[in-house]
């Protein structure tokens, strides 16, 4: 524990890095997924087409080589579209931005799924119901479609943002000094490798043990009403 200890400093900022990055990678895909399933209960044959070839491209492609490959080939894409057309020079992603980019874009199709699940999971009947009462298409999602969706996609989303934290590891291939990195540097260092990734296991069954206890907190806010009927 001495040597936890010493290098308890490194720790705490890669957790830090850790936890920014599983924020922010949580907003990038709950707006793909939004926006994917919108896509999909389109009426639109083209945006169905490409919210499908979309989840189908996640689903099929290893997280790590989808991480690889947007990291260096879509690094690559900007700089010779900047090039072609005069816009910009060369531009450098950073290592914290094309994590959040690429761990938010895989899940923003498992939460496409999610969310397209529970906004079909919704009576139909009560849409229409609330259409003919002569609500606005806004007051329709806040009021009758948002309140019960959370609660059907509850379940899958809870699944989702704790793998999604897991994932948050593979950015340490590229450079990123999330913990995983830290703890591998400091382990090397010091030659106890073991020592420092079981405190990573330790850290990150604390941050899912506290997200699990949260988002259970929120599934029993959301199925009051249920539960008491």
């Amino acid at each position: 524990m001495d040597v936890i200890f010493e290098y308890r400093m490194s720790l705490l900022a890669g957790t830090l890095l850790t936890i920014e990055l599983a924020l922010g990678s949580l907003m990038l895909s709950v707006l793909l997924g939004l926006l994917g399933a919108w896509a999909k209960l389109s009426k639109s044959r083209a945006m169905q087409k490409v919210a499908g070839g979309y989840t189908t491209l996640i689903r099929g492609v290893p997280d790590l080589v989808m991480m690889l490959v947007l990291f260096y080939g879509g690094q690559q894409l900007i700089n010779d579209l900047g090039e072609a057309t005069g816009q910009w020079d060369y531009l450098e992603i950073s290592a914290f931005t094309a994590g959040v980019g690429t761990i938010g874009f895989i899940f923003g199709a498992y939460m496409t799924e999610t969310f397209r699940g529970a906004v079909l999971a919704v009576p139909r009947g009560q849409i229409e119901a609330a259409i003919a009462y002569g609500m606005s298409n806004w007051q329709v999602f806040s009021r009758i479609l948002w309140p019960q969706m959370v609660r059907y996609a509850l379940p899958s989303f809870t699944n989702n943002w704790l793998v999604l934290i897991k994932s948050t590891a593979l950015v340490s291939v590229i450079g990123l000094q999330d913990l995983v990195y830290n703890a591998n540097v400091a382990g090397r260092s010091v030659r106890q490798p073991f020592t420092f990734m079981i405190a990573v296991l330790i850290v990150y069954l604390i941050l899912t043990a506290i997200s699990d206890s949260g988002l259970r907190w929120l599934d029993r806010r959301y199925s009051a009403g249920v539960r008491r009927a």
